[in-house]
């Protein structure tokens, strides 16, 4: 069974309604993203923090996978499928998909601000100033923020440098290190960008671009796909 390789971002989670991550004037939800989503944002104003990403938490639980999630859940049948998403959403999950790595962490957890190591299911409920771990240090979201390390980035790596085919959907791989990921891949393998916008950075051999939305791509490159491997 080959190995596929799938880069998601924030353009297959936008048509289940899900708001992209930065505007072109860099606010998200009307917020500075740096107060939001940075290291520094949290020491700042924790409370602001939470709130934004508690309103993040009740707006996922409102919204369903799309049709280009489930698609990819689909592949497994056929394909050994790892999905490596920049999303903090959980509609890889819902979907069906088995073998997820969140690059940039998950809406749906807590961590302790003391220890990374101690994380939470927490679903969709709120994180307020005052919930602490088991040894009573302050709960935060479970996201990893600009300057902070991607601590599953190695393994998205070696996925990625394993992977018999490629795909990158709804992202313009712009934001590092992620971006740099499709550097590790092996040369000459198929790769296919389904992005309905005009994404340049990208000189790769072997490359179909699919340039349409992620429900309608994700469904040509399925029947790309099995046309040829099976």
């Amino acid at each position: 069974m080959k190995k596929l390789a799938v880069l998601t971002g924030a353009g297959i989670s936008a048509e289940s309604g899900i708001s992209t991550f930065r505007d072109s004037n860099g606010l998200w939800e009307n917020h500075n993203v740096m107060d939001v989503a940075s290291i520094e944002g949290w020491y700042k104003n924790p409370q602001l923090v939470l709130d934004f990403y508690n309103e993040r938490r009740k707006q996922l639980e409102t919204v369903k996978p799309n049709a280009a999630h489930k698609i990819l859940y689909d592949l497994e049948k056929y394909f050994n499928v790892c999905i490596i998403t920049q999303n903090v959403d959980n509609l890889h999950e819902r979907a069906g998909s088995t073998n997820i790595i969140h690059l940039h962490g998950e809406l749906t957890k807590a961590r302790s601000v003391s220890d990374e190591n101690i994380i939470y299911d927490i679903g969709y409920k709120s994180i307020n100033i005052g919930d602490t771990d088991k040894h009573g240090s302050q709960l935060r979201p479970h996201i990893v923020w600009f300057g902070e390390a991607v601590p599953l980035l190695n393994a998205a790596a070696n996925n990625v440098s394993q992977a018999d085919i490629i795909a990158i959907i709804g992202t313009s791989l712009n934001v590092y290190p992620a971006a740099g990921l499709v550097n590790y891949k092996k040369n000459g393998i198929p790769v296919f960008l389904i992005n309905p916008n005009d994404v340049s950075a990208f000189n790769i051999q072997n490359l179909t671009v699919i340039k349409q939305k992620a429900t309608t791509g994700v469904a040509d490159m399925r029947d790309m796909l099995l046309e040829k491997y099976m």
